[in-house]
């Protein structure tokens, strides 16, 4: 199953809110529109797009209290589907979130919040997730369970943001996604892993109206790993991905 990890959205969004222009509703509400252009989207280190580029859209709206809710879409390739010799027919991923965004002193803040994620055309891709995560001091630690799924799978993922010299943002994170199934396999099957690692390195800049982003991305599967669990064995090798995002 192909699920949308995006560990750090509603933080993402959340802190944009405060430092660009929200569409003010009221005194209470706000409205964050994030558009995003990427030339891979990656999920915990591995391609939901075969590598090509993805068009993404954040829709939240939030209070002043720090709950929140929104959706999120992208565009997603996932190739042949080997069992029934034919393409999957989903092209989207559209998913609904809410959740609480406690901030607890100005260093330190609790981000909680279930996420549901569907595929139109392929239903059987469905499910949902919830999602904590604690940053402090420029750290952040958290986990990820899913949620009325027949998997049970959890992840887990920790990191650091900073601010280097010419206002560039650098964030590190590295996260362990375990199936608690054997799911990636070796070239004859004779061996098999339940979780595996991956990490990122993604640098920022605020520049003519819009974010700019560069990350590089890598996991710990190998080719034959990464060909038994998503049928492709170049979705998980190391990548530099760029992006750009706009915050309204």
């Amino acid at each position: 199953m192909r699920t949308y990890q995006h560990l750090t959205l509603a933080i993402t969004a959340l802190t944009c809110s405060l430092q660009a222009a929200a569409i003010e509703l009221n005194e209470q509400f706000s409205l964050v529109v994030t558009p995003m252009l990427s030339s891979d989207y990656r999920s915990s280190g591995i391609s939901q797009t075969l590598g090509d580029p993805a068009a993404q859209l954040d829709v939240m709206l939030s209070h002043v209290s720090g709950l929140y809710a929104g959706v999120w879409t992208s565009n997603v390739e996932y190739g042949h589907d080997w069992e029934n010799d034919d393409d999957y027919g989903t092209r989207q991923e559209i998913d609904y979130y809410a959740g609480y965004y406690w901030q607890i002193t100005d260093a330190i803040s609790l981000d909680a919040y279930y996420n549901k994620y569907s595929y139109p055309g392929e239903s059987q891709f469905n499910g949902g997730d919830f999602y904590m995560t604690l940053e402090a001091y420029g750290f952040f630690i958290g986990g990820k369970h899913a949620v009325g799924t027949d998997e049970d799978y959890f992840n887990t993922y920790l990191g650091y943001r900073t601010q280097l010299p010419l206002e560039i943002g650098l964030e590190l994170r590295y996260e362990n996604v375990d199936y608690k199934d054997d799911v990636f396999f070796n070239a004859d099957y004779s061996k098999a892993e339940q979780d595996y690692g991956n990490w990122e390195v993604k640098l920022t800049r605020d520049l003519l109206g819009a974010t700019w982003g560069l990350s590089y991305i890598d996991t710990d599967l190998s080719d034959a790993e990464c060909a038994s669990f998503s049928g492709y064995d170049d979705l998980c090798s190391a990548t530099a991905v760029a992006s750009v995002s706009k915050t309204f």
